[in-house]
């Protein structure tokens, strides 16, 4: 790719940049990176309080998840894209403003409408964002000094789904819901002061015109499809409106592909998919960030709910998983060098389905915590192994002068991912108690049985301690939510399966070997950012 005059120049000028200056321009953008990977997973610890407050059933606090996720798995690649044409400075000071704006407009929420909307616009500023930070780093860090910036990038963004949890939730427990929303606005705003006075402005002068046929293609493909499964399992797989999901998606998708093909500097090209490490590291990351982050959409309200829980320690209780998940996840470069990049994903894949598998069958209203936890180390343990080798191979797949497209890749998956996740565990668990409480609401009155069907935090806020009838409610909320549970983890189990199956038939051929010559460590991406 040619840089125009401007962007040399600027390189020039960054190159003489004194190491203090650089460590302000990686502060600056792994602020802003923070604020977007906390938002990810901050909202999961406040389900049951937004569900009461604004009076939203179980599949419209879904969406309030979700919404982000969508957003920024649709716009990342396209607003990425605009990033290195129109000047990475000025797209990421305007990702900032909406961003912050969004999360303002969001905590003042009155009604779920509002807040849906707000959730919108937060995703297209956190798609601004994402991408915009690490093709600063890229652009501003010599060589020699790049490698070791882009880690510092990779651990915030690691981190950052856990840390946002533990924020969130002191924040709720303290608080309310409300403040869940400052925390990025603050970031933000610190963000965008460090952007404004430290990052230099750069861009490249592309090949071609922006690809806008692509860009709208792939949001269509990607919203499509995320539709269909938020509302098959709740609407019907035959439903109208589940249809035109499907529709849409596979319209989006193949004329995204058709398109792409013939083009000469495509959006995305299609035929690095011709690589086999690519396409199976790609397939094995949108597989298991989806069903982990539908797992955890389900674990806080049975923390909270089910158990009773403060969010504080719902969120200590995931500490256990989570530690396993990341050192397992720092010992699968070895373990792959010894029995190879499939082997090392397949056992992966096979030891979180054996874990979602336990929950399945061992959880219960009445097992606590102890029931569940054997299937969250077994989960955690195979994430880990899984998610390493998986982006390995994706790294690995292209060229060291590739390693962008490799990056926006990898970000990409993992977004899409987690957006599918959600939107088919969450509908499933979703559907799955509304289904269950139906049989168990004959002797609840009529306001109270309705609001009941909405969600188990519904159910709660209609339970009148005095009335005869509060204790059976909330006991029907409580074993018809573990209904759902189960059913959404043998989905997950389904997935899981079938995605061993493809794995261990199509992996990666090497075990560690690098086409882009870097060691297998130093290609590790975050290992989990839900």
């Amino acid at each position: 790719m040619k840089a125009n005059p401007s962007t040399q120049a600027g390189a020039a000028d960054r190159a003489v940049h004194a190491p203090s200056q650089r460590r302000a321009v990686l502060a600056g953008v792994c602020v802003a990176l923070m604020a977007v990977i906390a938002s990810v997973s901050g909202l999961n610890v406040a389900q049951q309080q937004l569900a009461v407050a604004l009076g939203a059933s179980q599949s419209e606090v879904l969406w309030m998840i979700n919404i982000y996720a969508v957003t920024l798995a649709a716009l990342l690649l396209p607003l990425g894209a605009v990033g290195d044409r129109w000047g990475r400075k000025p797209v990421l000071l305007a990702g900032l403003m909406v961003f912050g704006v969004a999360n303002a407009a969001a905590g003042l929420s009155p009604s779920p409408a509002v807040m849906l909307a707000a959730r919108f616009l937060s995703g297209v500023g956190a798609a601004m964002i994402m991408p915009v930070t690490l093709a600063v780093i890229t652009s501003t860090f010599p060589a020699e000094e790049r490698s070791k910036a882009i880690g510092v990038w990779s651990a915030v963004a690691g981190g950052g789904g856990i840390l946002g949890m533990f924020l969130s939730a002191l924040l709720v427990d303290a608080a309310s819901w409300r403040w869940l929303f400052v925390l990025p606005v603050v970031l933000v705003s610190a963000a965008a002061f460090m952007v404004m006075r430290s990052v230099p402005n750069s861009r490249e002068d592309p090949e071609g015109k922006f690809d806008v046929v692509g860009a709208l293609s792939s949001v269509v493909a990607v919203v499509g499809f995320i539709f269909l499964l938020h509302e098959g399992p709740e609407r019907g797989w035959t439903a109208p409106v589940t249809l035109l999901g499907l529709f849409a998606g596979s319209a989006g998708a193949i004329g995204f592909a058709a398109w792409e093909l013939r083009q000469e500097a495509p959006l995305l090209d299609l035929r690095l998919f011709r690589k086999r490490g690519l396409t199976s590291g790609s397939v094995s990351l949108l597989a298991v960030f989806g069903v982990q982050a539908g797992f955890f959409v389900a674990l806080y309200p049975y923390f909270q709910a089910v158990l009773g829980w403060s969010g504080l320690r719902s969120t200590v209780a995931l500490m256990p998983m989570a530690l396993l998940s990341m050192a397992s996840s720092r010992l699968a470069p070895r373990i792959a060098a010894q029995m190879g990049a499939r082997v090392t994903m397949g056992s992966g894949i096979f030891l979180g389905a054996a874990g979602l598998a336990l929950m399945a069958a061992m959880v219960s209203v009445d097992g606590g915590y102890l029931s569940a936890l054997p299937g969250m180390l077994a989960m955690g343990l195979g994430m880990g192994l899984s998610m390493t080798p998986s982006t390995e191979a994706i790294t690995t797949a292209l060229p060291r002068e590739r390693q962008g497209v490799a990056s926006a890749l990898n970000d990409i998956t993992r977004e899409f991912g987690t957006a599918l996740g959600v939107a088919l565990l969450g509908a499933v668990l979703t559907t799955g108690y509304r289904s269950a409480i139906d049989s168990r609401l004959h002797a609840i009155p009529t306001a109270a049985a309705d609001a009941a069907r909405r969600g188990i935090a519904n159910a709660f806020a209609v339970a009148d301690g005095s009335s005869p009838h509060s204790r059976a409610l909330i006991r029907s909320a409580q074993e018809s939510f573990v209904d759902g549970w189960q059913q959404a983890m043998w989905v997950g189990v389904a997935v899981m399966a079938v995605l061993l199956i493809y794995v261990l038939a199509r992996g990666p051929e090497a075990a560690a070997s690098s086409e882009s010559g870097r060691p297998l460590e130093a290609a590790v991406a975050p290992v989990n950012d839900a």
